[in-house]
């Protein structure tokens, strides 16, 4: 009996593998995101490293990876430069991109596009830290015009903020940069007479503000009365802060000081409805991101409203992105009179 040949033409073989490959293939490849930080060990590398881990599980479609910089200038610059997807921003930074001056002097004729804001994660909140005896000599900010004053480094926002409140109230003091880890010792030698005791969410201190605080006498010299009132006029809010968040006692019922906003934000090639449905991912596991990082607390315990507030301290210094408009629109949460600030092509 002659033995049957079995016989598969090319097309045959083609047509199969063509149909193994589309039931192997993803419907389509995430995007990969490169979304610029601080340096690596700093509280926004960390913050940043908590939300990519949430965003790579929910956002279908983006993949993100976390690059460490300098710090949040040195990504708003590149993100300007068209080095990253994202980028580390804060509405203080946005203030002086926009008017061209501070640590943007000169580099807005260099940039490639706009920064714009899209997600604001936290708030950081300067305030000032005098000697126990100079606290009870001084009525307000205003005592320490024409003394040596350390705001912070010279690079930081922190620094930029209370410089900005600063001057709204009228504060004529005089710089001086000196080592962080100094800044107590510096203060009980008379070197400086006062340091930025700045916290963040109002909750929480860096770490060397609180080793100066408890390494010398240092309590919270609060703005007057006055003071509060010019810095809210010139367009920044004044919080309270519990006197509870420091380990020392710094010997007042209410410490006042500045809030900035701060967030990880991307630019308008993510389309609104995606950057609308990331801001909702946000939102419905905002406990989760608490847990891994108390720095989400007031994404929390309110994301909306740090939303609205981070919009509102921008000034419409860098355009909104269509999505956050519409996330904040859908939440009651927007005012018809920021509808030019949105960004559009």
């Amino acid at each position: 009996m002659a033995k049957r040949s079995s016989f598969v033409t090319p097309v045959a073989l083609g047509a199969a593998a063509l149909l193994t490959s589309l039931a192997t293939a993803p419907v389509h490849a995430d995007r990969d995101l490169a979304w610029a930080t601080s340096a690596t060990g700093s509280g926004g590398h960390a913050v940043k490293v908590d939300l990519m881990a949430l965003l790579n599980r929910e956002w279908e479609g983006y993949s993100i990876t976390v690059l460490p910089t300098a710090g949040a200038i040195a990504t708003v610059r590149g993100y300007a430069l068209g080095e990253f997807d994202g980028y580390y921003g804060a509405d203080v930074a946005f203030q002086e991109l926009a008017d061209d001056s501070g640590r943007f002097e000169g580099f807005r004729s260099a940039m490639e596009r706009e920064p714009v804001q899209s997600f604001w994660a936290y708030t950081m909140e300067v305030g000032l830290a005098v000697s126990a005896d100079d606290q009870e000599a001084f009525d307000g900010w205003g005592d320490l015009s024409g003394k040596p004053v350390f705001t912070g480094p010279a690079p930081w926002d922190v620094r930029a903020q209370l410089e900005r409140a600063m001057a709204a109230a009228n504060v004529t003091h005089e710089y001086t940069e000196i080592d962080i880890d100094i800044a107590g010792s510096s203060l009980n030698e008379g070197t400086i007479r006062g340091f930025n005791a700045y916290t963040t969410g109002e909750s929480s201190l860096a770490p060397w503000v609180n080793e100066a605080m408890l390494s010398s006498r240092a309590t919270i010299l609060n703005p007057s009365e006055d003071e509060r009132r010019m810095i809210e006029e010139a367009g920044m809010e004044v919080v309270a802060i519990d006197p509870d968040v420091y380990d020392s006692d710094v010997n007042v019922d209410t410490a006042y000081a500045v809030p900035f906003f701060y967030g990880f934000h991307l630019g308008p090639d993510v389309p609104e409805e995606d950057l609308y449905e990331m801001l909702t991912i946000i939102d419905e596991h905002s406990e989760e991101l608490r847990e891994a990082n108390a720095s989400f607390a007031q994404v929390d315990d309110d994301m909306v409203d740090l939303q609205r507030r981070g919009v509102a301290a921008s000034g419409g210094s860098v355009p909104v992105h269509p999505g956050l408009a519409r996330f904040l629109k859908d939440n009651d949460a927007w005012d018809d009179a920021w509808d030019d600030w949105i960004y559009e092509d």
